[in-house]
């Protein structure tokens, strides 16, 4: 099953149906969040050691339909392990506008082949209505604001009514990923953070890739170490970091979904 949904089928207020807000700016949690903050504060620690399966096992068991993995449809490495841990797991794919065919391939063929729900999102403007608001080529002049208006905003929006979310994000990826936690506490939406594979290497990937024949993005065989939206993506060369690639020459490095 796919679905896809815009930021205006979604509920732009960011209210949970049961009262509390998600996205929006952080502040102290009350509530149900403080409740959300601890557990996932106390299962950072129980499950730091925990094999990435025991992990999502864990994520799906404690939050059910409210949990969900997202996926850049660089690989489908996270996707597959929840599907593992609760087949028919929701899986959140946002789709920019600016993605390169492969990756969009990629997304169409794991949901033929995988057990989940696929939920595509899409900004509340389309690339040529952005192009009229902004100018043209926004990731070129505010890559900022492109990433917030592309990818930040659909995903807060999209995220509303979840608990807790997966991501593939790796410790060794980059220096601003080396204390990802494996469980954490998402201030900025107020919920749940699961990275099950914070502790693995590229070399844990490309292992279990090849032992469950796991999806990847064609790209990665074309130089590309880490995929992104086309116009902000680059090829890397030998001995740089797999998020060199990413908006290269400038002192960025996260799009903003992660900090």
């Amino acid at each position: 099953m796919t679905a896809t949904q815009t930021s205006d089928q979604r509920d732009t207020e960011g209210h949970h149906p049961d009262g509390h807000r998600s996205g929006g700016p952080a502040g102290p949690p009350t509530g149900r969040d403080a409740e959300l903050k601890a557990l996932a504060e106390r299962a950072g620690r129980e499950l730091e050691d925990a094999p990435a399966l025991d992990v999502l096992t864990w994520a799906t068991t404690t939050f059910g339909p409210r949990f969900c993995v997202t996926s850049s449809m660089e690989d489908a490495v996270v996707a597959h392990l929840a599907a593992r841990a609760m087949p028919g797991v929701d899986v959140v794919f946002l789709d920019t506008g600016y993605h390169f065919p492969e990756t969009i391939g990629t997304r169409d063929a794991v949901e033929v082949v995988m057990d989940v729900n696929l939920i595509t999102l899409t900004p509340r403007r389309t690339v040529a209505e952005q192009d009229a608001e902004h100018g043209p080529r926004l990731h070129d002049r505010d890559p900022d604001l492109c990433c917030a208006l592309r990818k930040v905003k659909p995903l807060e929006e999209g995220l509303t009514h979840y608990d807790a979310w997966a991501t593939g994000l790796r410790r060794d990826e980059s220096p601003t990923r080396a204390n990802t936690p494996v469980v954490g506490w998402d201030a900025k939406r107020r919920k749940v953070k699961v990275s099950p594979i914070a502790r693995w290497t590229q070399d844990d990937v490309d292992r279990y890739v090849t032992e469950h024949g796991v999806l990847t993005n064609p790209l990665l065989m074309d130089g590309y170490a880490s995929v992104g939206c086309a116009p902000c993506t680059r090829r890397v060369q030998a001995g740089e970091d797999a998020r060199t690639g990413r908006w290269a020459g400038r002192a960025k490095t996260e799009c903003g979904l992660h900090g």
